[in-house]
């Protein structure tokens, strides 16, 4: 077993074999970089992103402004998510929303220059479905408690 590894290799075994999707886009919006973990996460052969935008993956409803946001951090050559973690929806192939937290890295020449942006994504839809449930649940409580004690424990405010 070999026991250095070039840092080349190892960022690009790192990209290919990431279960989170990395994705690179230049600064015409069109995807350069669709990795395995894109794949599985959307439902698209690389082969099917490549070169396209990302409007295949961006609900309807958000394209126009995922699309100025973009081409805004294209055009200052910064972006608060960087540093920040973004929560957004996504879309699959089939169709099926998907609840997603991602950074993004400007990806830039040696004169720094912007050359476009990469995303590492995580799929959070089952986290984020469990704390809607917990969050429905607990209005619920909260509505049938009146903010009093609970029916079953004995209230010892009313004792003398």
């Amino acid at each position: 077993m070999q026991s250095t590894y070039s840092q080349d290799w190892l960022c690009r075994r790192i990209v290919s074999e990431s279960r989170d999707a990395v994705i690179f886009a230049d600064q015409d919006g069109l995807i350069r970089l669709w990795n395995a973990g894109a794949v599985a996460m959307f439902g698209y052969r690389a082969a099917e992103m490549e070169g396209k935008g990302l409007d295949r993956i961006i609900p309807e409803a958000l394209r126009a402004r995922h699309n100025e946001g973009f081409r805004r951090v294209m055009a200052k050559g910064e972006s608060r998510y960087a540093a920040n973690l973004l929560a957004v929806p996504g879309l699959r192939k089939d169709g099926v929303r998907l609840s997603l937290e991602f950074t993004i890295t400007l990806i830039k020449d040696d004169a720094g220059e912007v050359l476009g942006a990469a995303a590492i994504i995580r799929d959070v839809s089952i986290r984020w479905q469990r704390d809607q449930e917990l969050k429905k649940r607990l209005a619920e409580l909260e509505g049938q408690g009146g903010g009093g004690a609970s029916p079953d424990k004995e209230d010892l405010r009313t004792k003398p």
